[in-house]
């Protein structure tokens, strides 16, 4: 009975982006010495573990995932705390905790577990015949809000904005009114040189390169040797295993942040357009299910799921092709 109403489209499309992510990865970081390297062997991993977690989601009731999502977000919140204070130091961030033999992300764990948390409370309010307010929505804003500043403390700017724009899209579908938002936005403009000397010199660099600031071997380097691959890929692309930007290591992060380069270097405009309609494909199919479901908190729920996967996806595709600044988002799925 469940295999019958089991939505193929949608799996066979996700697991679609996850195999050509785990070929581009293969391509990204491809030696004769070393043909599969550890990186497209923990993908491979990632890949397999993640099917696995996605059927026994799919297996278990749903008020169990809402209440352990909810209950396990208050350990989110903690881990967040603990990031801060013990946590691995890469890059110049400090955004992984050890976990045994393997290495967490706290903040990619809060934009999984944040639409249960919300979805169980709004839940949970449904069963009050009256409740004010600030009872309804005053939980869920204080706890995105303590979420958006722990992971910016860290720094990850590009993850709190995915999770503070994912979070006020699920208030707004919840019922909260338009003057909130009109008037937060209000606040926020007019706190614009505030928030400009709260960002971190790297940060205010980025945005000065997307309006056109900085040379081309220092603070451009990067965004210009994206654009030279998407470029020289032509229609048909290079071929795999053939993108020279990225074989020539002139790519930086030609395997996590700018994996979308490399695979429009090797397959061009046509393989580019393909990906991109995958996705939009994926995108359709799961607002389509979304639609047909009648209880507002499972609304919730897959929204959340949901909105946060499109949004990182548009972020980085932006940014690869210069539409937006550079930050540290990969590409969801890939």
């Amino acid at each position: 009975n469940y295999l019958r109403h089991f939505d193929w489209l949608s799996f066979t499309l996700t697991l679609a982006l996850c195999v050509v992510g785990l070929l581009f990865i293969f391509s990204a970081t491809y030696t004769p010495e070393q043909p599969f390297s550890v990186f497209c062997k923990k993908q491979l991993g990632g890949l397999i573990s993640g099917v696995v977690i996605y059927f026994l989601t799919a297996f278990t009731n749903h008020r169990s995932l809402l209440r352990w999502g909810y209950v396990g977000y208050f350990i989110i919140i903690g881990l967040l705390i603990f990031t801060l204070i013990k946590g691995s130091i890469g890059m110049g961030a400090q955004r992984w905790i050890s976990l045994l033999f393997i290495k967490v992300q706290p903040s990619e764990l809060a934009k999984a577990l944040f639409p249960a948390f919300t979805a169980f409370h709004f839940f949970q309010c449904s069963h009050k015949k009256r409740i004010s307010w600030w009872h309804k929505y005053g939980p869920v804003l204080l706890i995105l809000g303590a979420s958006f500043i722990l992971i910016l403390k860290q720094p990850d700017l590009g993850t709190a904005l995915v999770l503070a724009f994912s979070g006020l899209i699920m208030l707004w579908l919840a019922g909260v009114s338009h003057k909130f938002f009109l008037y937060g936005a209000l606040m926020c403009t007019l706190a614009t040189p505030i928030l400009w000397k709260g960002l971190k010199p790297y940060q205010k660099k980025r945005i000065a390169v997307f309006l056109g600031y900085g040379e081309s071997h220092k603070e451009r380097y990067q965004i210009e040797q994206a654009t030279i691959a998407i470029g020289s890929g032509g229609v048909a692309g290079k071929g795999f295993l053939r993108g020279t930007q990225n074989k020539l290591r002139f790519l930086p992060e030609g395997r996590t942040d700018f994996i979308f380069a490399v695979f429009s270097e090797e397959l061009g405009f046509c393989g580019a357009l393909i990906l991109l309609l995958l996705y939009a494909a994926l995108f359709f199919r799961l607002f389509f299910l979304i639609s047909s479901i009648t209880a507002l908190h499972m609304q919730l729920l897959a929204i959340g799921i949901v909105i946060h996967i499109m949004l990182s996806a548009l972020i980085n595709i932006g940014m690869v092709l210069g539409l937006l600044p550079i930050v540290g988002i990969p590409l969801p799925l890939m």
